[in-house]
């Protein structure tokens, strides 16, 4: 295995599967059996998820809402996620904790660094909900964050496509996708990898991203072996 802990990034719209909003269930059960293949194999996973398919603080800021309020109640989107989640692993079998930034101890434990640590050493799957527990910061910085505290090999980020490209690929089909870039290269292009604070703690704490399709059968035990799937950001 050439990662033995990694911190995995999926997006809150991932979880609504062909839906328009909310949680699909069939989705959730894709996602703990690919889970289920590394954790098998002897992988430590950490897992961040956000809110955007039940609330996100951006879009209720443009239309009036106070930020602050509104990412607080992303927050609590993205523990919403952490249980469906915790819930859809348990299902196939997978020992799961959901740690909370937030103080909610009838449904998570709080966020404690060294108990997170334990759980992972005994095979257990964390998941870290309510972001970082801070307004104006995103679940990219609060995933970025977690990696670090927790000594994670590399953050793999699950979107809908298969690494970064120079522009949209879902929009132009002449798009090109690369294999791998440095932090540098994806500061030059101005490339969307994350946003740029969460991008920028993981250059200066030498943290590797590998963006990837998370919705393909295989591909996160791909990585975790060592195979070239999706595009790797490195110093």
């Amino acid at each position: 295995m050439k990662y033995k802990r990694i911190l995995l990034k999926l997006s809150g719209e991932a979880l609504m599967g062909n839906r328009q909003y909310g949680i699909d269930n069939e989705r959730l059960k894709e996602y703990a059996l690919e889970i289920k293949k590394v954790v098998d194999k002897g992988c430590e996973v950490a897992i961040v998820i956000g809110g955007g398919n039940i609330f996100r603080g951006l879009a209720g800021a443009a239309k009036g809402m106070d930020r602050v309020q509104g990412d607080y109640m992303g927050m609590l989107a993205t523990v919403i996620n952490g249980m469906a989640l915790q819930g859809a692993m348990e299902d196939a079998g997978i020992y799961t904790r959901l740690q909370s930034a937030i103080e909610m101890d009838k449904v998570a434990e709080p966020f404690i660094k060294r108990k997170a640590v334990r759980h992972l050493e005994k095979g257990r799957v964390v998941i870290f909900g309510a972001g970082t527990g801070n307004p104006y910061f995103t679940t990219d910085t609060a995933a970025t964050l977690r990696a670090i505290e927790i000594g994670a090999d590399v953050i793999l980020k699950g979107t809908r496509v298969d690494g970064i490209y120079d522009m949209d690929p879902e929009k132009n089909e002449n798009a090109v996708k690369f294999n791998s870039l440095t932090f540098e290269e994806v500061f030059e292009k101005g490339l969307k990898v994350m946003d740029m604070t969460a991008f920028t703690l993981s250059h200066e704490n030498k943290l590797p991203i590998i963006v990837f399709d998370m919705n393909k059968e295989g591909n996160l035990l791909k990585i975790v072996e060592g195979k070239e799937i999706g595009t790797l950001v490195n110093l």
